[in-house]
């Protein structure tokens, strides 16, 4: 990265080019990166044969330029096959540019982008999109018992699904059990029609949901039937022992202390 000063008090950073279709990617179809860049930051983005150059104030030109070599590094990995860079996932890293004056968040956008979870069934890779979603698939690959708090709509169920699937498909375990609390969100459907597993289905949707986007319909279904991915609603998980398994306490918060203890002393070894 060179840098030079122009007369009007502000900084040309210049980003070397190593591989002209990494440029491609990283700009995003018809330059929506370059022009999302140029919106929310107050640089320039120009390429000039085989280099990149960033103009603006000092701050904001060195931050853009740490967020493209960090972009240009994940679309050089995407060349061989990964996940593809996406308008929203740099939108996040630039808005934390503008209040992250030191610069931390940017420099991790490569680490974060370029991590790759699980590949689905239809060979989509499904990773981490932001800094702490990033800590929290860390954890989930490091610890046994990994507690997730955060707003609604921030990843928690959906990757720990896709870190349940990846331990599947890479026999760290031999079966997936999903749980939760059966409570209403503050609306009282009375009681519902069917056997035990028709009941809780409401309640487990969105654990559905995440599991078909990980496996095709029909091996998923095959996994049901065959009890490698298990639904166990959490009143009738007294006297189980959970071993080699991946357990999932969906909406955890609506558990009594009660319950609690008794999903925690249900997983065994492994």
């Amino acid at each position: 990265m060179l840098e030079t000063q122009t007369p009007e008090s502000k900084i040309e950073v210049i980003v070397p080019v190593v591989h002209a279709e990494a440029v491609r990617l990283m700009l995003g179809q018809q330059d929506e990166v370059r022009r999302l860049i140029e919106r929310e930051l107050p640089v320039s983005v120009a390429l000039r044969g085989e280099q990149l150059v960033i103009n603006g104030p000092e701050g904001a030109a060195r931050q853009a330029a740490t967020l493209v070599e960090q972009l240009l590094d994940v679309a050089q990995k995407n060349l061989n096959g990964g996940r593809p860079v996406q308008a929203s996932d740099v939108q996040y890293f630039l808005r934390q540019a503008r209040e992250d004056k030191v610069g931390v968040v940017v420099a991790q956008a490569g680490k974060v982008l370029s991590d790759t979870l699980v590949t689905t069934e239809r060979g989509k890779p499904i990773g981490p999109r932001t800094s702490g979603q990033k800590g929290y698939v860390e954890a989930l690959r490091r610890s046994e018992m990994v507690f997730s708090i955060g707003p609604a709509g921030t990843g928690k169920t959906y990757l720990a699904v896709a870190a349940a699937a990846e331990a599947l498909k890479s026999k760290k375990v031999t079966r997936i059990v999903l749980t939760r609390p059966a409570v209403e969100a503050g609306e009282r459907l009375g009681f519902l029609p069917g056997d035990l597993e028709a009941k809780v289905d409401p309640y487990l949707r969105p654990l559905y949901d995440a599991l078909y986007d990980m496996f095709d319909t029909e091996k998923a279904q095959k996994m049901f039937e065959r009890r490698v991915i298990e639904v166990a609603p959490l009143a009738y998980m007294r006297g189980r022992t959970l071993n080699d398994s991946f357990v999932i306490l969906d909406e955890a918060q609506n558990t009594t202390p009660a319950q609690m203890k008794k999903f925690l002393t249900r997983l065994g070894y492994g």
